[in-house]
């Protein structure tokens, strides 16, 4: 795609509106698409379309690529989360114009009666610092939305629906057919309707009388502070559009947490490490650890005697309790560290306090002595 203008490719003036560049790329979809173009290239030129319409459709990409004429690996500089970023995903666009073109929307449909929207899901990724403060994120999806042409009607001006004169309004036709046995009854879903019982005249030329078209989404997405790996939050009616104004489905976005280098979640609780002194083992100490929220400084209070291993509780620092105002507690896991290398006043220090407790200790040898016991 480097070589190639993606101006051109969607047939619109550099200076398009998003509204140019969005009916532009249906219009050329509806052409190219797989499902309605038997050529052998429709599938190539389809997927160049389409990757032109993510860089234009986007005010961050289709900006960078006006200024350096590519977007590189940076498409996602201007804090948005892509489908890239998105796990699980829902349907990529090349599925949507699928589903477009298979119709369910009377006046010429050709899928199954439904005409409330479908419920889709999508996955988002966050670290845990943004679990702990909550974050407001900008995802982008691909869905069949209200078409703004017809208000999401499906009619266009003096069109109106009207009661399908194939099945008469009932949604399926009873066929009878003669066999050996005597004549033999069926019923199947109404073609010309899709099963809705209704056909549109003069139906909205932009979604073809289905009120919905294919189109990208941007959605901000409120994360609450403490949410925890895999919960879902439910966007009311931002799933799939109804068709001809019948109810939207939800979306669903699943919330995916990252693992974190210093701290691992359990629950509400966090636990994190922390290295000490020996003689801050000793004789306890107070000590300042990182915490979970920006520029958050804890204080832990390492008691006296402190073992390699123990586990120090500091209240009210671990995660926030989700849409609660309390926190669970952080839990410090004490890693003592013993020096390798000793100056001679700390050495001789540990000398007399071993005197003191009685511990016998190694002898200390001169380097000169060291290399006498090595040859005998």
């Amino acid at each position: 795609m480097a070589d190639k203008d993606l101006y051109e490719i969607l047939g619109v003036d550099k200076d398009a509106s998003d509204g140019d560049i969005k009916k532009a790329f249906r219009k050329k979809a509806r052409t190219l698409h797989p499902d309605v173009n038997k050529e052998a290239d429709a599938e190539e030129r389809f997927k160049e379309l389409n990757e032109a319409y993510d860089v234009l459709s986007d005010p961050n990409k289709r900006a960078q690529y006006d200024r350096f004429g590519t977007v590189g690996g940076a498409g996602g500089a201007g804090g948005y989360v892509d489908l890239e970023d998105l796990f699980g995903g829902g349907f990529g666009m090349g599925d949507l114009f699928s589903s477009f073109f298979g119709g369910g929307a009377g006046g010429g449909g050709r899928g199954p009666a439904r005409r409330e929207g479908r419920d889709m899901q999508v996955g988002l990724r966050i670290t845990l610092e943004e679990a702990a403060s909550g974050v407001r994120k900008e995802i982008v999806y691909d869905r069949l939305s209200p078409c703004d042409e017809c208000g999401g009607s499906g009619l266009a001006e003096d069109g109106k629906e009207v009661t399908c004169d194939e099945c008469k309004g009932q949604g399926r036709v009873v066929t009878v057919q003669q066999t050996f046995l005597g004549a033999m009854q069926s019923a199947s879903t109404c073609t010309k309707c899709g099963g809705t019982g209704k056909t549109v005249e003069n139906p909205c030329p932009e979604c073809e009388g289905q009120g919905r078209v294919p189109d990208r989404q941007r959605l901000a997405v409120e994360i609450p502070a403490g949410i925890r790996n895999g919960q879902t939050l439910r966007m009311r009616d931002f799933g799939e559009a109804g068709v001809r104004g019948a109810e939207s489905g939800d979306l669903q976005v699943t919330v995916q947490v990252k693992e974190h280098d210093l701290f691992e979640r359990d629950g509400d609780d966090l636990h994190c490490s922390a290295v000490i002194g020996m003689v801050q083992a000793a004789l306890g100490a107070t000590i300042e650890v990182d915490g979970i929220l920006a520029d958050e400084k804890v204080k832990v209070e390492i008691p006296e005697g402190c073992q390699y291993g123990q586990v120090v509780r500091v209240k009210g620092f671990g995660m926030p309790r989700l849409r609660q105002e309390s926190r669970g507690d952080l839990y410090v896991h004490v890693d003592v560290k013993i020096p390798e290398r000793l100056s001679k006043s700390e050495r001789e220090i540990l000398e007399k306090l071993a005197e003191e407790m009685g511990e016998s200790i190694s002898e200390r040898k001169s380097p000169l002595q060291k290399l006498k016991d090595a040859f005998n």
